[in-house]
């Protein structure tokens, strides 16, 4: 069995796009967290996963909730990955004064600006090790401006990505 440490650096070698996930609880309270671990899935149906640890608003709502929004962030954006990220202080609620959000189809929150937003229903919710593995078939696909640059994550820091330096 390899160990966690080894293991943790290698994945900070792994350069991920930013995304902040929200959702909304059953009494229309907003959460949200940064994530990396955001992929495609499928084409037909268009879905997509997401892994959260389960000890998150994210983790813990949205299997309830049944809906989610992943937001790809934009270069510009990275005072919302460092709020969603819980590096500012911010919970719960007040995270949501950082940025300009609306609300996305099926109703989780989504961010203007962001380079893209995926509105999606949970289809199916896996539990593994500390995390929680989202399946959710995207309800609404709304593309931000065409000329946004991504905000990566690598090595313990954010940055642009290479292609775009």
């Amino acid at each position: 069995m390899t160990e966690a440490a080894p293991f943790k650096q290698a994945m900070r070698r792994l350069s991920s796009a930013v995304t902040v996930v929200t959702t909304c609880g059953p009494g229309g309270e907003r959460r949200g967290v940064t994530a990396t671990a955001v992929c495609s899935l499928s084409i037909d149906p268009p879905s997509l996963l997401v892994c959260v640890n389960r000890e998150t608003w994210v983790g813990q709502i949205a299997p309830l909730s049944g809906v989610f929004c992943v937001n790809l962030l934009a270069r510009g954006q990275q005072p919302v990955a460092e709020t969603f990220a819980g590096r500012t202080g911010h919970v719960g609620e007040a995270r949501f004064a950082v940025g300009d959000w609306s609300v996305c189809s099926p109703g989780a929150p989504a961010l203007q600006g962001a380079i893209a937003s995926l509105g999606c229903k949970v289809a199916r919710c896996v539990d593994f090790g500390t995390h929680v593995i989202l399946i959710g078939e995207v309800d609404r696909a709304v593309l931000g401006p065409p000329d946004a640059r991504p905000l990566v994550y690598v090595d313990g820091a954010f940055g642009g990505s290479a292609a775009h330096l």
